[in-house]
């Protein structure tokens, strides 16, 4: 078991709001904690609130924050930097960056599940400095080199 402390920032927000949507569930939604409807034009860029900081502590899990597949794929709503990553010292409010890559505008309203926080464990190898690798069957072949 892993605990996590989270802090709610921001009022509307309860310790029973701060769940996961159905048991499969890997994402704990992140609401867009605005106070007023937000209009996100074309190709445009904003940072939104989620009323929460979380400290994780543990070296060895990080969090991220990911794009709802359902506002990507409908509406072209994806994060602004693709994935966020939040590092088990930090303690700040959690910020999303959402990008409208989409052709219309889209609103985002206050209280609307606009990403997702998911919970990972990270291995942090020891580096072996070496002069050359072992060849394998791949060796430097890159993108591609396997066809299709």
């Amino acid at each position: 078991m892993c605990i996590i402390d989270i802090k709610i920032l921001d009022k509307r927000l309860s310790a029973s709001s701060l769940k996961y949507y159905t048991e499969g569930s890997c994402g704990l939604d992140l609401k867009a904690m605005v106070s007023k409807k937000i209009k996100i034009c074309s190709n445009q860029v904003i940072l939104l609130p989620s009323g929460i900081a979380v400290f994780i502590k543990n070296p060895l899990i990080t969090a991220m924050i990911v794009p709802r597949s359902g506002l990507g794929h409908h509406h072209g709503i994806i994060l602004g930097n693709t994935i966020g990553i939040i590092d088990a010292d930090y303690q700040g409010q959690l910020m999303i960056s959402i990008w409208n890559r989409g052709l219309k505008d889209f609103y985002i309203y206050p209280g609307d599940r606009i990403a997702q926080l998911i919970f990972v464990p990270i291995v942090k190898p020891i580096f072996n400095i070496v002069s050359d690798f072992i060849p394998t069957i791949r060796n430097t072949n890159g993108f591609g080199h396997s066809g299709i």
